[in-house]
């Protein structure tokens, strides 16, 4: 049986996992890819990036090109969350298979 407290609660979330799934998918997003591909509200979304970046899970890069910019790309401590946060979810999914 898989122990379900082993997933991630901070990723556990539909906002954060769907963040995480697409910042695993790429080096970088820019924060209005990421508004534009998750359709969240800005202030929900930077809610949500605010809690994964505290907890090291994300990294925050701010440029001023022709305009400022801000980015986002999975730390190697987010990556490895996210990669035992998927492990734990391949237990369950062949749990319920069985």
């Amino acid at each position: 049986m898989p122990d379900f407290e082993k997933l991630d609660k901070a990723i556990h979330e539909k906002g954060r996992l769907a963040i995480m799934t697409l910042l695993a998918s790429r080096v970088r997003w820019s924060f209005q890819d990421l508004k534009a591909e998750l359709k969240m509200s800005d202030g929900n979304l930077v809610s949500h990036l605010r809690t994964l970046h505290k907890l090291g899970f994300v990294a925050v890069t701010k440029a001023v090109l022709d305009r400022p910019q801000t980015t986002y790309a999975l730390t190697s401590k987010g990556r490895s969350a996210f990669t035992k946060y998927l492990e734990v979810l391949e237990q369950i999914v062949r749990a319920g298979k069985a």
